[in-house]
């Protein structure tokens, strides 16, 4: 993700936040910097003064960064970055990632709400906390991580003269909507995941970086969003771009992932695998066309990898999407489908080597971006791998890696870094490294999107299949199961309030909050435990007469049979569901 703060932060990493009744002071912690911010705490109104008029008595608090404010049920919040962590330089530019945050009233007291007001600010306030603590926010004063190493390089003379705010890629600045009051003077972003190693072979000391950046639009969480909107953006879309730097050298690759591009749906309804619903009443074609469109003009030609199954509820998609994609009769776009579960069962996780060979060819063919010591484009990167699952999270990954290890290859080689015949793989120490990054990038993007760690990340960090890994794998499939069905709709909704998808009206104030529950929510479950329980005390407790007890145990037993049944069959009204978006955002 991304976030933008105030210019007062441009000079230094650090300024103080000073504050009165009446005004926020916020000035840079840099002696030579005399320009301080100050915002009206009632008429919102912000201006530019100096620090000779901050009034002595003003409360002082150090602090990161201004995210933006926002408004909620008791007015308007100003969000701050409280601390912050360095993650490394990348390219001569510190990057930071904020830790901590701090959400403060402009007014100075609630009292003017009523109960239920106060309870849905409450409310409020956790879901920006729950955005914020959420892990994989970075910044970089003097940097743009919006953009690719390639697309700065393509840039005109005016845009490197505008802001960083002006210039960033729109797509993954997450605190946009936070930023509407300053949009005048931002200056600093951050983003999603980011790794930064210093490595060394062959006794040449390069630096390798992942920036894996989520797009903000159609945002949400595993269930919930899936698809594309109308704009033709997708569902979990990540631009990952792994850079290296040697000797003032600098080569890129970059991939993305995203939603399968068209209209479906998997709402949450207490299965494990809700089965994919493909809509029926709107246009495909004219979706996937603006999809396709978007990325054809940012990253060139696109080979298509779609990893879903080829049998059971996943077959449908992937007839779908290899129909659609054909009809587009686009040669710019290369579908290629491969059922990785059905290819890697038995642990087979070699034939994974099946679909590098089929596109070895057209990786070449693409290249990556390479600059040289004196700044001079020596190759260019002419299209890219779009790659999907089902969550474009844990299949993905590890084809990503696959596709990324190849590249740093060829690029490390061309560098000097690796001679001829040798491979990345007999360098022990670098390799461990590469697997670990690329396990965290994976953890990262699945945490923000399934609620937990990513799956076959043992694969990832070792190269090969484990039984461990196998455990692990279904540990974390329970939470997200638990995740997906009973708290994703409040992380959907505090995603939706935090990018302003949902607009609190404080003057106009009737609270979406309020979910009445009908007589099932509550009636079945405790007839279910009640009859499950019963049964278990039948078996414990056995009289003499074994057809008396096995009577009282059928009966009970199947009263919590079909009461779970009813339970299930009306498993919507039971999962946790946004109460903040609209119903075609999800239908």
């Amino acid at each position: 993700m991304f976030v933008v703060v105030s210019a007062e932060t441009r000079s230094c990493l650090c300024c103080s936040r000073r504050t009165t009744p009446e005004k926020f002071y916020i000035e840079a912690a840099d002696d030579g910097c005399l320009d301080v911010l100050a915002i009206d705490r009632v008429s919102t109104e912000m201006t530019l003064t100096v620090k000779r008029d901050i009034p002595a008595s003003a409360e002082f608090r150090p602090i990161c960064g201004l995210m933006g404010t926002i408004h909620l049920v008791a007015g308007m919040y100003l969000v701050v970055i409280t601390k912050k962590k360095k993650v490394g330089d990348l390219l001569g530019h510190a990057v930071w990632k904020a830790v901590d945050f701090d959400i403060i009233s402009y007014k100075k007291t609630i009292l003017h709400l009523t109960d239920s007001q106060m309870q849905d600010n409450k409310t409020f306030l956790s879901m920006i906390n729950s955005v914020l603590q959420t892990d994989g926010l970075y910044f970089a004063t003097d940097y743009d991580l919006t953009h690719t190493l390639q697309r700065l390089a393509n840039t005109s003379p005016e845009f490197q003269e505008m802001s960083l705010v002006e210039r960033a890629d729109q797509r993954f600045v997450w605190n946009s909507h936070l930023l509407r009051e300053f949009m005048t003077q931002p200056e600093v972003r951050a983003n999603y995941f980011i790794t930064i190693k210093s490595s060394c072979i062959n006794g040449k000391v390069f630096e390798w970086s992942i920036i894996s950046r989520r797009s903000c639009f159609r945002a949400g969480v595993r269930y919930y969003v899936r698809g594309i909107d109308s704009e033709g953006h997708a569902a979990n879309y990540v631009e990952t771009e792994q850079i290296v730097q040697y000797n003032s050298a600098k080569a890129s690759f970059v991939q993305t992932r995203g939603s399968i591009p068209f209209y479906w749906s998997q709402r949450p309804n207490l299965k494990y695998k809700p089965k994919p619903q493909i809509s029926k009443t709107v246009n495909h074609l004219d979706g996937l066309q603006r999809h396709f469109d978007s990325q054809i003009i940012l990253y060139g030609r696109q080979v298509v990898l779609n990893l879903i199954n080829q049998k059971g509820s996943e077959e449908p998609l992937e007839q779908a999407f290899d129909k659609l994609v054909a009809s587009l009769g686009n040669g710019m776009i290369k579908y290629i489908a491969f059922d990785f579960h059905k290819e890697c069962s038995r642990m087979r996780w070699h034939r994974l080597q099946i679909l590098l060979d089929m596109v070895t060819d057209m990786q070449d063919d693409f290249g990556y971006f390479l600059v040289d010591a004196e700044g001079k484009v020596l190759l260019t990167q002419e299209g890219t791998f779009r790659s999907n699952c089902m969550d474009c999270l844990d299949r993905t990954n590890v084809i990503q890696n696959l596709l990324a290890r190849r590249s740093l290859h060829s690029q490390l080689q061309k560098m000097g870094v690796l001679h001829v015949g040798q491979e990345i793989e007999e360098q022990t120490d670098f390799e461990k490294t590469y697997k670990n990054a690329w396990a965290d990038n994976a953890d990262a993007c699945a945490k923000q999107y399934a609620g937990t760690g990513a799956l076959k990340t043992d694969f990832t960090r070792t190269g090969k299949r484990t039984q461990w890994g196998l455990l692990m794998d279904g540990w974390n499939s329970m939470i997200r199961y638990y995740k997906n069905n009973f708290s994703d709709g409040f992380r959907q909704d505090s995603i939706d309030l935090f990018l302003g998808n949902y607009a609190v009206d404080e003057a106009d104030w009737t609270t979406p909050l309020c979910d009445t529950k009908d007589w099932k929510f509550l009636t079945l479950p405790i007839i279910m435990v009640v009859a499950f329980s019963m049964c278990i005390i039948c078996l414990v407790m056995a009289g003499d007469v074994w057809t008396e007890t096995l009577a009282y145990v059928l009966f009970w037993g199947t009263a919590s049979v079909v009461t779970g049944g009813l339970i299930l069959f009306n498993g919507r009204d039971f999962v946790d569901a946004p109460k903040l978006v609209q119903k075609e955002k999800l239908d």
